[in-house]
């Protein structure tokens, strides 16, 4: 299914879809750097507080980034030419949003474990280290997938599908 959107109607959903995928990837660092403060820090108050605030950034700014991100990308491929499967960067990019955005709800109950663990009581530096080590690992990783979907939104390589390829005859 595929629909030719209005210059008004492509332009909002170019720019809903860079936001949302730019603010997710701010949102990330944003995270790193309070994964980062939370397990260095030898301050109790910013281990604490790095903790509680990386769950309300989490629910609050990146899960709906990571949904937003994704929607508006399959929206706008489906209202213009370049289309939802006849570009493998497209391809691609869904690929890895679909299962990072999993990933991320799989990956909430930890993040909810610690900040409910720093609300009731102080960490020690050695307390639960292996995941607050994780969570700086996931927050990396995380970093390193979206940059991945940027360069493939710069770059645009590998050319067309199959799919797409008959497309462009037609066109």
């Amino acid at each position: 299914m595929s629909f030719i959107m209005t210059l008004r109607l492509r332009k909002f959903a170019l720019t809903a879809h860079i936001t949302s995928s730019v603010g997710w990837l701010g949102a990330v660092v944003g995270f790193l750097a309070l994964a980062i403060a939370g397990l260095t820090s030898d301050d109790a108050q910013t281990v604490r507080a790095s903790y509680v605030a990386m769950e309300l950034i989490t629910w609050s700014v990146i899960v709906p980034l990571s949904l937003a991100s994704p929607l508006t990308g399959i929206f706008q491929s489906m209202g213009t030419t370049w289309g939802l499967f006849r570009h493998y960067w497209i391809v691609a990019k869904l690929v890895i949003t679909v299962p990072a955005t999993i990933l991320l709800f799989l990956h909430m109950r930890p993040i909810g474990h610690l900040a409910s663990v720093v609300r009731e009581t102080t960490l020690s530096s050695g307390e639960i280290a292996g995941l607050r080590i994780q969570l700086v690992a996931d927050a990396g990783a995380a970093l390193v997938v979206l940059l991945v979907c940027v360069t493939l939104s710069v770059y645009k390589p590998w050319g067309r599908t199959r799919y797409g390829q008959p497309k462009q005859i037609e066109a």
